[in-house]
């Protein structure tokens, strides 16, 4: 199995991911923006993981297949992508649940990945028939780029990758390396690999919090270059797995790689985060109406945290049903959420965002001081 050498090197690159990690982490962005943010970048990574296995679709085509009809029907390579989003809305019910990754976990997760494929896909692979190799070929040449191990030794491999994530202390960031590389490297199944490689990565990160908000692609940088990743993978060892591929000796080549990539994909959210929270108030209050507005600005001016509509609708003289019309926009914009008893509203309270950026939404306002109704 891989082993980690914390480097100079790597440790300046966990370093420098953390500092991006640590901004990130305290950007306040409202929640419509960051649910669109999620939802493009969800779209981005299943094309992006689909084409380093050589998915011809556009990323537009990609886009259309996912915003379908379920019902249509799918080519393959649209019912690739679909798939790909598919497990990472699972993943992301997963991780609310904090589930942890054992064996089980990604079996479902390749399950996903290659639904509506032939029942022989989805699952471990079994033993070939005599005289026939299971290996990755090259499409070009035809020869064997990599003879994974026997499918006698999966389960037990798999095994080891589950005790390790249970009694690792090793760096997230270098687990999330281990197990793509071990994932891709057992090559558990006959197909999807990868993928699926690339989903668990990605959702040990998320479970450790260094999924970035769920804002952006790390597969995009992946599929960049796609003989880049490869060769990091299998690090110059012959194709036999049985001839390094199970210790390689040189598990920085990897490591060092996929925190390369990382830190890439951190400084580009990093950026885009930046980017939005400057813009954020400006764009949320775009999508309010006046008497909205109206609203937002006496709420901030008397500093109220949380409100039920007919305690505001006293203090302000109107209707219960005039304030519940108003709080639509303002929980749409991000500023302010419902609080919710038995799947029933009970009150509402000011956002983070809103709380965080008080002052610039009165200065956007105009530092309006009365309420027209």
């Amino acid at each position: 199995m891989i082993k980690a050498v914390l480097s100079n090197s790597i440790l300046k690159q966990i370093t420098t991911i953390e500092k991006y990690r640590f901004h990130v982490s305290n950007m306040k962005l409202p929640a419509s923006t960051m649910n669109r943010l999620r939802k493009n970048s969800k779209k981005k990574s299943s094309y992006a993981s689909n084409k380093i296995e050589g998915n011809p679709l556009s990323e537009q085509q990609a886009d259309d297949a996912i915003e379908h009809d379920e019902h249509k029907h799918f080519l393959k390579p649209e019912q690739e992508v679909r798939n790909y989003f598919a497990a990472l809305s699972f993943l992301e019910e997963k991780l609310i649940e904090k589930q942890k990754v054992t064996v089980d976990f990604i079996m479902a997760v390749q399950a996903i990945v290659e639904k509506g494929a032939p029942k022989e896909k989805i699952g471990l692979r079994g033993q070939m028939p005599l005289g026939v190799l299971f290996a990755v070929y090259d499409t070009r040449t035809g020869s064997p780029d990599y003879i994974p191990p026997e499918s006698s030794d999966i389960p037990k491999l798999l095994n080891e990758l589950e005790e390790y994530l249970e009694t690792t202390d090793d760096h997230p960031l270098i687990i999330a390396a281990i197990v793509h590389y071990q994932l891709v490297t057992i090559h558990p199944f006959e197909d999807g690999n990868g993928r699926t490689a690339r989903l668990i990565s990605g959702y040990i990160l998320d479970y450790y919090g260094y999924g970035f908000l769920g804002i952006g692609s790390l597969e995009e940088y992946f599929a960049y270059d796609p003989e880049e990743y490869y060769a990091s993978l299998q690090m110059g060892l012959p194709a036999l797995y049985y001839s390094g591929r199970d210790n390689p000796p040189h598990p920085e080549l990897w490591i060092g790689y996929f925190l390369r990539m990382m830190e890439l994909y951190a400084k580009k959210i990093n950026d885009i985060s930046n980017e939005v929270a400057e813009n954020g108030v400006e764009a949320s209050l775009s999508h309010l109406r006046m008497k909205e507005k109206d609203l937002l600005v006496f709420i901030l001016n008397e500093n109220i945290w949380e409100f039920a509509p007919i305690e505001l609708a006293k203090r302000l003289g109107v209707t219960n049903k005039t304030i519940i019309n108003r709080t639509v926009g303002l929980v749409k914009s991000g500023f302010i959420e419902p609080v919710l008893v038995k799947e029933r509203i009970r009150s509402y309270i000011l956002s983070d965002f809103a709380r965080s950026n008080k002052t610039s939404i009165l200065e956007a306002l105009g530092k309006q001081n009365s309420v027209k109704f």
